[in-house]
């Protein structure tokens, strides 16, 4: 049975506020962990009206106040928005606070438009920082030395366990080099996705976190009682990568009947490139694309993002797919191959 995880978006939808949205992801996260789910992320947006989760270690913090046992973490903080000591001082708080619980994705995208990375302070060559601001917050999170001047309190000695999440090989080969887990971003950038995987086994130093390599892939899985009313409630996620296409982001909207009447055929092609590896369907499709997925990149876990408009739909998306996904570890080698 392969390890699933969740990448929540903590959509704003048009029948919800931040707030609800907030409380949403929260909800789903307690649930996930009775499913049996690993870790339940959020990711670092600005100036995105549909999605909450700017904040990212106050989200966080909210959902693993409500959760017990579930993984809780970034997928990711983009690194370069920020100096590496205010990361540390504040995943280093939420180890402390949530001690065995924390993970911290770490990314070099800037997570928003151009506009707004100048308000973050943020400028296009912090992004050659990279290597050096992740090496940097290693040290933070560990134990302190004799003669070291900067601490980031409480985050010494909370060792807080760092990933290296990507869309191109070049996040790939820093993973390797740095002997840290590797997330892929597959669920909207899966053209390079297997050249990555390549790279990042062959690559891979261990190292004093991680002894052997560790690849997640993300998928967009969207399930349901029928595959008709699965592809239906995908129109929600086809609909939000159109807007941002046109440049008109919004709240999430409701799902559609005919989502061919929403977008151009050019529009058509460049959403469908980016959710190519999408799996959508009944238990059964789901089950059969988890197995067909997993026999494809060999991942050693799924962050899966089911983008579903309605929150009791997508509660029950999330439960069948761990059910589909259990199914598989008790099915023979035969019907899975």
């Amino acid at each position: 049975m392969t390890v699933l995880s969740i990448l929540d978006l903590v959509r704003v939808t048009q029948g919800t506020d931040a707030r609800g949205a907030l409380d949403n992801a929260r909800d789903l996260a307690a649930h996930a962990e009775q499913w049996g789910y690993q870790r339940f992320w959020v990711a670092e947006h600005h100036n995105m009206a549909g999605i909450a989760s700017a904040a990212t270690s106050l989200v966080v913090s909210h959902i693993a106040a409500g959760t017990k046992t579930i993984r809780v973490g970034a997928g990711g903080i983009m690194l370069p928005n920020h100096a590496p000591i205010v990361i540390a001082e504040q995943f280093g708080t939420l180890a402390r606070l949530y001690p065995g619980r924390i993970d911290l994705g770490l990314g070099r995208a800037p997570g928003t438009d151009q506009i707004t990375m100048r308000a973050l302070r943020r400028t296009m060559t912090n992004s050659d920082n990279f290597p050096q601001d992740v090496m940097e917050l290693q040290a933070y999170f560990a134990p302190v030395g004799p003669n070291q001047n900067i601490q980031a309190v409480p985050a010494a000695g909370t060792d807080v366990p760092l990933w290296i999440l990507g869309s191109s090989t070049y996040g790939a080969q820093l993973a390797a080099a740095l002997g840290l887990p590797y997330a892929f971003a597959s669920h909207f950038a899966p053209e390079a996705l297997m050249q990555a995987l390549q790279i990042y086994r062959e690559r891979f130093e261990a190292s004093e976190q991680s002894a052997k390599s560790h690849a997640m892939v993300g998928v967009n899985i969207i399930a349901a009682d029928t595959d008709k009313e699965a592809n239906r409630l995908w129109t929600t996620q086809q609909m939000s990568l159109t807007n941002m296409a046109r440049g008109t982001r919004g709240l999430s909207q409701p799902p559609i009947d005919d989502i061919e009447t929403y977008w151009s055929p050019t529009e058509k092609m460049q959403a469908m490139r980016m959710l190519s590896l999408s799996i959508v369907g009944s238990k059964e499709t789901v089950r059969a694309g988890i197995a067909a997925l997993v026999a494809k990149t060999g991942a050693d876990e799924l962050m899966i993002v089911s983008d579903v408009y309605d929150h009791q739909a997508r509660l029950h998306s999330y439960e069948l797919i761990a059910q589909a996904n259990a199914q598989l570890a008790d099915a023979p080698v035969s019907a899975v191959a």
